[in-house]
């Protein structure tokens, strides 16, 4: 609990334009963020070129901006650094993707306790197309996703971030688990 309270702190001299609180920062959340950046790599194909401390290092590049800084706590934070994690995969997904004829798609491997998708291998542009339809039908579905699959929130702290209650938050986490399987089952190939 000291922890958190020590991050909200920081977070809140970040957004004042406390330079060094920058550093102390990183100090504090640099294992929660190369954990999350780890569990958004280990479903990707073997060979790919993003690692985990350069995915670490990108996403807090993006968050620290004295611009940016608009965090409630450290739940709010791990939440956008999710947010921020996702889009730096796909974006490099979509590079690697671009560079080579025929397409080359990034497969990523979904575990069946997390997404209720057993045993596929879904492309990481395909599962971001999912989630972008689950978003236009229901963006808070969509934050979900992000929250607890690829940010690694648990469900109170995924309740906290959104103003949900837990029972909310796992009735909603079955709803968006049973939409991506569906849109995913509607791919070309079946993923």
């Amino acid at each position: 609990m000291a922890v958190e309270h020590a991050v909200t702190d920081l977070l809140i001299a970040i957004r004042e334009g406390d330079s060094t609180a920058t550093s102390r920062l990183m100090t504090l959340v640099y294992d929660e963020l190369h954990a999350m950046a780890r569990r958004q790599l280990r479903r990707s194909r073997p060979g790919q070129t993003l690692n985990t401390t350069a995915l670490v290092h990108e996403a807090y590049l993006k968050l620290v901006q004295p611009a940016r800084a608009d965090w409630n706590d450290r739940s709010h934070f791990l939440a956008i650094a999710a947010t921020a994690m996702r889009y730096i995969v796909v974006d490099h997904a979509r590079r690697r993707s671009a560079q080579k004829r025929g397409g080359d798609a990034h497969h990523t491997s979904l575990d069946a306790s997390e997404l209720g998708i057993e045993g596929r291998v879904v492309e990481t542009l395909a599962l971001d197309q999912a989630i972008e339809r689950l978003a236009a039908v229901s963006d808070r579905l969509a934050r979900l996703v992000e929250l607890l699959f690829f940010g690694g929130l648990t469900e109170e702290e995924a309740a906290g971030v959104l103003g949900l209650s837990e029972r909310t938050v796992r009735r909603d986490w079955r709803k968006a688990r049973a939409f991506l399987s569906r849109v995913l089952d509607e791919q070309p190939g079946g993923c």
